[in-house]
């Protein structure tokens, strides 16, 4: 299995491209007929705006659940993790399968993967 991280903005980018839209926790991806992924609420944290990176979180994504742990507090595009401040990108996590390049994807995952992976690239 394969974690991509999705942001929001993206996310709304293909929602007002009739695309894929997120339902009730889940990506709708209108391509596949409907077919939908779960995704799990994360952020990519992008830098280290103050305070030190005592828990090496630059450049990672976290998920609602891991941040948690950690005893850290998101408002909006920051989070707070004791007296270190990072600027992140709040989005979702989906897990899928990536196809292999040398065969045709078959099945909904896949396809998903594949639709994620263009356009990403």
């Amino acid at each position: 299995m394969t974690k991509l991280f999705l942001s929001q903005a993206q996310l709304e980018e293909w929602a007002l491209a009739d695309k894929a839209d997120l339902r009730e926790g889940r990506l709708v991806v209108a391509a596949e007929g409907g077919t939908d992924w779960p995704l799990t609420p994360a952020v990519h944290v992008v830098q280290l705006v103050s305070g030190e990176d005592t828990h090496q979180l630059v450049s990672k994504v976290k998920t609602e659940e891991q941040l948690g742990r950690l005893g850290a507090e998101q408002m909006a595009d920051s989070i707070l993790v004791g007296d270190s401040a990072y600027e992140v990108v709040p989005g979702y996590v989906a897990e899928v399968s990536a196809p292999s390049p040398e065969r045709k994807p078959n099945s909904e995952t896949d396809l998903l993967a594949a639709f994620i992976l263009n356009k990403m690239g």
